[in-house]
Order: structure tokens, then sequence, then C-alpha cells
């Protein structure tokens, strides 16, 4: 064996230990991801608990990371046509790895989602083409949030000023005139939320996500209709813990891909 198969098999070596395997949904998705830096969790699966989708539904994942959403959405929902967008290839990579470990069909595109509308489409994704988008932005404060020295964590959980506004804009352009936008976004920032969608979006529902019955939320589950008119309607709260600290037997079902939400209705 010369140095150059020494070198190969090392890199390789070094390469899975850098990722870890997971399993989600009970053991119904096994996704590979990056051993650090921005890992996928509990807001990937509740996010895709809240999403709406029909079989031969056009979805598409905006900032997808390895696809943990994305996939959840698919084992809920067979026959989708998925699409997952991921700014950083090596995440991308994975993903395309994971659709093929699973056997899920998707289309992974190495893709800015703040990119312009001319390489959306030259992606196949044009205006008006998705039935549901999903998106679980970066939305740390950069004012609070202490810096990270990975940069693709920094990059995948700290909102710029322009984050949300830039991703709705995104969504509302992919979106079909009355399809429908699912995300995940921290609770303190919901007038960010409700500012962002009131250009195009309407017909909001809202889940709020608290750890226990005594804390304030912490994220907000929000699903928004293109074109659509109806009164807002804000959901009874999720909780994550019982007053009594136990995990929350829905929450626990739902992770366990054996429940799902009121906003994933189609």
């Amino acid at each position: 064996m010369g140095p150059g198969s020494r070198e190969e098999n090392a890199s390789k070596n070094e390469s899975q230990a850098a990722v870890t395997e997971d399993r989600f949904l009970g053991g119904q998705l096994r996704l590979r991801q990056p051993r650090t830096g921005h890992r996928a969790g509990h807001d990937a699966i509740l996010l895709a608990a809240a999403t709406p989708a029909r079989p031969g539904d056009r979805v598409v994942d905006l900032g997808s990371g390895v696809g943990a959403a994305g996939f959840a959405v698919a084992r809920r929902v067979g026959g989708i046509d998925l699409a997952l967008v991921e700014i950083d290839a090596a995440l991308a990579a994975l993903a395309r790895d994971n659709a093929a470990a699973n056997a899920i069909a998707a289309d992974v595109i190495v893709l800015d989602v703040e990119a312009d509308a001319a390489a959306f489409a030259a992606a196949g994704l044009g205006p008006d083409s998705a039935d549901v988008v999903l998106m679980n932005p970066p939305f740390n404060d950069p004012v609070r949030h202490r810096a990270s020295p990975d940069a693709v964590r920094e990059r995948a959980h700290v909102a710029t000023a322009t984050t949300l506004a830039s991703w709705v804009h995104v969504a509302r352009r992919v979106l079909k005139s009355n399809g429908r936008l699912a995300m995940i976004w921290r609770a303190d920032g919901i007038a960010e939320v409700l500012s962002a969608l009131a250009r195009g979006f309407g017909s909001l529902e809202i889940i709020p996500l608290h750890g226990d019955v005594t804390s304030p939320a912490i994220r907000i589950l929000v699903q928004a209709t293109k074109g659509g008119r109806a009164p807002t309607r804000l959901h009874a709260a999720l909780l994550l813990n019982e007053e009594s600290g136990v995990p929350n037997k829905w929450v626990e079902e739902i992770l366990a891909g054996q429940g799902g939400l009121p906003l994933a209705r189609p």
C-alpha cells in the first residue's frame, strides 16, 4: 500500500470522526451531521410537525442544513416533491447522503437563501413554483448573542438586520398563490415576524413554545398563507415540560414521529 493510499485512509477516517449518525422520529430517520457546529435538534422536528403538506406538493426547505426538517416532513407525508436549499456545500453533501440513506427523494441545491430571483430560477425554483416553504432562519440577536468561533454555527444561528425580511421575501416569491409558509423563530422576536409577514401573507396561525408552565415562551411556530385573508389565530401554548418537570407527552410523541401539530393540517 503506497503513501497515497495511507493519506486517503487517514483523510477518510478523519472525515468519519467529524460526523455523527443520529436517530430522529423514534429511529424512522437517520441523519449524518457534523459532530460540532450547527446540529439538528428539536426545533427542526417541531417545525416539520407544523408544516402542512399533501402528496404531490412541491415542498422547499430553506436553509436546510443536513435536511432534518424537510426529511421529517417527507416521512410524515409520502410523495412530496422535496427541495433542500443550503448555502454550505459540506452540509449539502451530508444532506445528499442522508437522502440516499433514508430512501427519500430530494433535490439538494447549494445556494444562498438571499440569492436573487435569477439564481433561484436557474436552480429550478422560479416564482410561483412551490406549494409549501418551511424555514428555520438564523434568529439569534447579534447584540445579545455571544459569537461562536465556529463560522458555520455562527452563520446558522445569528441573524443580521435583514435576515428575516430577506428569507420571507424569498418564500413569498417562490410560493404559489395560497401556498403556505411554516417557520420557527425566537418568541421575543414576534413583532419582527408579524412585520415581515405583513406584506403578502395572511391567515397567520401561531403556536408559542414554552420550556415549562412558569417560563415565558422561547419559540414561536408560525404558519402563513400567501395572499391569505383570514384572521390571525393564536393556538394554545405547547409546553416542552410539564409542571412536575417531566417531558410533555405530546411533545415526546411528536419527536418520536407519532403525532403532529394543528398547524400541519393541509
